[in-house]
């Protein structure tokens, strides 16, 4: 059966989804991309607890027959499952409510006030859909056309270790 990526992608999530849910995970994100020569599908799971390779491990045996036999990707691939990282890709609605409260940096198409980067702490979306942080100088809004990326941003200099 051939499926474009965004066919792909939904015929993975839907039988990744209830699967990382009964083994006590939330889906994050599917990806399926071409690097070099190989293509990969990437499974990246979440939960309260975080994740550790076990976890990885444990969704890798436990959908692996079950993409075998629903069979929605023609072409050789990788697959890969993993945590979204400590500094992850905000990019849908789910992704921001999920880490409202977090730091973040806003990447802009065209500079504002002289940058395409503005850090600060993720308040969520307006009733507009737009992008909002908290800054030292004030609340900022940024419309969602106009962003580039949004992702978390952990500062490293200030953990403790």
């Amino acid at each position: 059966m051939k499926k474009s990526n965004g066919g792909i992608v939904g015929a993975v999530r839907q039988i990744a989804e209830p699967l990382a849910e009964e083994l006590g995970y939330f889906l994050w994100d599917v990806e399926y991309v071409k690097e070099g020569a190989d293509m990969y599908l990437r499974i990246t799971i979440d939960s309260e607890e975080g994740i550790t390779i076990d976890d990885c491990e444990r969704m890798h045996r436990a959908i692996d027959p079950l993409l075998d036999e629903a069979d929605p990707i023609d072409d050789a691939y990788h697959l890969e499952i993993s945590s979204p990282g400590i500094e992850r890709d905000l990019k849908n609605d789910f992704h921001i409510n999920a880490c409202e409260g977090w730091n973040v940096e806003v990447r802009l198409y065209a500079p504002v006030d002289g940058s395409k980067s503005h850090m600060g702490e993720l308040v969520g979306l307006d009733d507009d859909g737009n992008i909002v942080i908290e800054q030292p100088e004030g609340r900022r809004t940024f419309p969602r056309a106009s962003v580039a990326s949004l992702k978390t941003h952990y500062d490293f200099d200030d953990s403790e270790v």
